[in-house]
């Protein structure tokens, strides 16, 4: 993967209020949208109403709770509004109500229409956890792990009518380090989407912002990780292995059946174990504080793993009160 550099830049010519503060409709829901609210709050101009995702039952005993984007704006007396669909002539006429000379779009989990996607005369800037073209979708943290990428990034753009494929405006890259998890990058990545937004608008009262189209011959998919894909593939080189438990810690956690059947979870810290011909999925060895188990090439040494129904726990901590035996055989479901 390389940088979205382009020479194709041009001007961002939409005329821009200089004499009051820009109105705007922030669009958001889960923590990670979090900070880049927060850095409107903090900035210039005015946020006039947040719009985010119902409130949903969460954790084991399904309480009823509200987005962590819904918490910061009541905390700041922000107007909420959460629509089970934003395609409804409600929704429409509430956010033209609104007035927003620009709406931010962060991690919202709904499409905006052409409708309203016109709304707002300065458009509708999106946050999006990738260096697009790259990664384009609902999970790009994950899969940039699981295919083993070095770098990612933030990149603003305009919402189009597209996924993910209106043009860049600014962009911020990070690597991505050997220990990095789905938890660790998707924090980082959250600060630099509110440095990034604030870039950006910036860029955008000064009259210094430019547009980028993307170039789609070289877009990639991070498609919706679903429940099928949790399971882990030893029959895959311990590497590609160990990049899939990373991309998935901590949550959803990355899993595998016993001989018995029960669903554990496999955690980092993870290292492969070089030069090791194995049947895929066999426990070779116990150790004090690691189990070694043999992928399709090479094994995989774990350090964190979670049984059904108990806490994510250290091996040590596991063999404790769970002796396990060297030939165990750990696998993933049969397929129809």
């Amino acid at each position: 993967m390389t940088e979205n550099t382009s020479p194709s830049s041009i001007p961002y010519d939409r005329k821009v209020p200089t004499d009051r503060p820009l109105r705007i409709v922030f669009m958001g829901t889960p923590e990670f949208a979090v900070p880049a609210l927060q850095s409107l709050l903090d900035g210039p101009h005015e946020v006039v109403a947040v719009y985010t995702q119902p409130d949903r039952p969460q954790g084991r005993g399904k309480k009823i709770t509200p987005p962590p984007v819904k918490v910061l704006a009541q905390q700041a007396g922000l107007p909420v509004f959460q629509p089970e669909k934003m395609a409804t002539k409600e929704s429409y006429e509430r956010f033209c109500a609104d007035a927003p000379d620009l709406a931010v779009v962060v991690a919202y989990g709904k499409i905006l229409r052409p409708k309203a996607l016109a709304v707002p005369p300065l458009g509708c800037i999106n946050c999006h956890a990738s260096l697009l073209p790259y990664y384009r979708g609902s999970a790009p943290i994950q899969w940039a792990i699981a295919r083993g990428e070095t770098q990612t990034g933030i990149t603003t753009m305009l919402l189009d009518e597209g996924m993910d494929t209106g043009p860049m405006l600014k962009w911020n890259t990070t690597p991505i380090f050997p220990e990095d998890t789905g938890g660790s990058l998707h924090d980082r990545l959250s600060a630099i989407s509110a440095q990034t937004l604030t870039e950006t608008l910036e860029a955008l009262v000064q009259g210094t912002l430019t547009i980028t189209p993307q170039d789609h011959d070289r877009s990639t998919h991070a498609p919706m990780i679903e429940k099928d894909d949790l399971w882990i593939d030893f029959h895959k080189p311990a590497n590609e292995v160990r990049n899939w438990i990373r991309a998935l810690d901590p949550a959803p956690g990355a899993r595998c059946l016993d001989p018995n059947g029960e669903a554990w979870k496999f955690y980092a810290p993870l290292s492969v174990e070089t030069g090791i011909s194995a049947p895929a999925g066999t426990l070779l060895e116990v150790e004090k504080d690691a189990l070694l188990i043999a992928c399709g090439q090479d094994a995989l040494r774990i350090h964190s793993v979670q049984k059904p129904g108990k806490r994510r726990m250290s091996v040590q901590e596991l063999l404790a009160g769970t002796p396990l035996q060297t030939g165990t055989l750990f696998s993933k479901p049969s397929t129809p």
